[in-house]
């Protein structure tokens, strides 16, 4: 494992929940990762932010990582959720709210 899988498996098992993004939670820069953004806003969960545009490395690397082509990337407790479209569509259904639930994240 290279240095950036390491730092990215690393960050993913020390935060309960992350959102790798272009931008960061206070200033996202493409209305996907900004859509994300407002949805875990929205549920009060705490997140970490990772803003893929600060390293070309973590931003490749991220996407090899969960062999997923697109950005934001949400984990959850160690798991790949996925991008906006299957974030989005889990808000609107309530899976998302009953996931955080599941695994003891309440809202902030």
């Amino acid at each position: 494992m290279s240095d950036v899988q390491s730092e990215i498996a690393r960050t993913i098992s020390d935060n309960p929940v992350v959102l790798f993004m272009k931008g960061t939670a206070d200033r996202p820069q493409c209305g996907f990762s900004n859509m994300v953004v407002q949805i875990l806003d929205h549920l009060g969960v705490e997140y970490r932010d990772v803003n893929v545009l600060a390293d070309p490395q973590i931003r490749q690397g991220i996407k090899d990582f969960s062999d997923w082509p697109t950005i934001p990337q949400l984990y959850v407790k160690g798991e790949f959720v996925g991008g906006c479209d299957i974030v989005r569509e889990m808000f609107q259904t309530g899976e998302l709210k009953t996931l955080f639930a599941e695994k003891g994240l309440a809202p902030a």
